[in-house]
């Protein structure tokens, strides 16, 4: 962003996004704006807007003249506010892992039974008297498949 933006003087961020465990992390930087006039504000329109597994950098010019701390805040909100309001979101949907193995004979019945329950991407991999299977999907779908397929498989 430096290079595409040599004369701005400001590059202030903010993220929010969850880590392994399902927590929500976030942080944010001034960039050598008054401190907490302007990441700690980008940061409150990103959780305002309960946004996670996103980052923004605004950039800045000075123009001449001084805002003050307070409508540096204002500024830095709105700009955000902005963009967030023109950004196409996607809804996130948390994602579980499954493990699971089967039968041979059972291979097309559990294949199916993903497809109703709308998990795609299964990783499956063949021993010598099963099959290992390894999925990830919403909680929703997982307790549908789970429920569906029933005695036809064995968690692992």
């Amino acid at each position: 962003m430096k290079s595409e933006h040599p004369k701005a003087r400001h590059f202030v961020t903010a993220f929010r996004y969850l880590n392994e465990h399902a927590q929500v992390v976030e942080g944010s930087s001034d960039d050598g704006e008054p401190n907490g006039t302007s990441g700690k504000p980008s940061l409150a329109v990103l959780a305002g807007n309960d946004l996670i597994n996103v980052a923004a950098i605004t950039v800045r010019y000075f123009g001449g003249t001084k805002l003050g701390t307070g409508g540096l805040a204002r500024a830095y909100t709105q700009a955000l506010s902005d963009a967030v309001a023109r950004a196409e979101t996607v809804p996130y949907v948390f994602r579980k892992s499954a493990r699971f193995e089967c039968a041979y004979s059972d291979v097309k019945r559990v294949e199916y039974e993903l497809k109703q329950a709308h998990i795609t991407g299964a990783d499956k991999s063949y021993e010598a008297d099963k099959v290992v299977w390894k999925i990830e999907a919403s909680e929703k779908a997982l307790d549908r498949f789970f429920s569906s397929i029933g005695r036809h498989i064995r968690k692992i």
